[in-house]
């Protein structure tokens, strides 16, 4: 059965500024989430069902999305997926997109946020944002598996693509969450639950964040997942 979007008021199509939040042009400045607004619900849900669920599924996920959501958000999200769901989906969901939005992709000079030399030093500093008191232990960990997991995920995960500026690091947080949780992945959501907090995510937000996953996560993993969040805040 197909799973429906979260309900959220009709609103007028949304600007091409990433919702007023506030950015440089080589990484995030802090963004502070107090309450989950309709938008960012919709984000968070659709960012559960390019991760993980079927095509149906993901063309009426991005047809909710289609002129209520932020665009750029929205591209942000299905960019990020490779990250956590592989090439496949994100290329299937640019493609649904460009076909229900009409929008057309931005050219390479557009796309140029930031150098390749950057990726490294943004990557860091990204990272060490999400993980906090963690992170020097979580490098140490990563390079004990592979230097060059270590190296892949401060370049290629946090610095090319968590650290692009089009969405606010908070927002991208919560659709993490999202990816890890229809996924299955207890550890890393763990992780990326402290790291919405740390991001600028309010607890009441992250637990909003993870009711709009209720629907399309099963009773007993959701059960879990709120466990999990529950050992977060120290309950």
């Amino acid at each position: 059965m197909t799973a429906e979007a979260p309900k959220t008021a009709a609103q007028g199509r949304v600007g091409e500024t990433a919702g007023g939040v506030s950015m440089t042009a080589r990484g995030h400045l802090p963004v502070r989430l107090e309450t989950l607004d309709a938008e960012t619900a919709l984000l968070i849900h659709l960012a559960a069902v390019l991760a993980g669920r079927g095509e149906e599924e993901v063309r009426a996920a991005l047809s909710a999305v289609n002129g209520v959501v932020n665009p750029l958000w929205v591209e942000e999200v299905i960019l990020q997926t490779y990250l956590f769901a592989g090439f496949p989906r994100a290329l299937n969901a640019a493609r649904e997109w460009r076909r229900i939005s009409g929008r057309r992709a931005p050219t390479p000079a557009e796309d140029d946020d930031t150098l390749v030399s950057d990726f490294a030093q943004r990557g860091e500093s990204t990272c060490a944002t999400v993980y906090g008191e963690f992170y020097d232990r979580l490098r140490v960990n990563i390079r004990g598996l592979h230097p060059a997991l270590d190296r892949w995920m401060i370049t290629e995960g946090y610095g090319k693509v968590l650290g692009r500026p089009l969405l606010d690091l908070a927002r991208r947080e919560l659709c993490v969450i999202a990816a890890c949780a229809i996924a299955g992945q207890d550890r890393q959501l763990h992780s990326h639950l402290h790291g919405a907090l740390n991001a600028g995510a309010s607890a009441g937000v992250i637990t909003a964040a993870l009711q709009v996953l209720s629907q399309l996560i099963g009773d007993d993993d959701m059960r879990r997942y709120r466990g999990l969040w529950a050992r977060v805040q120290g309950k």
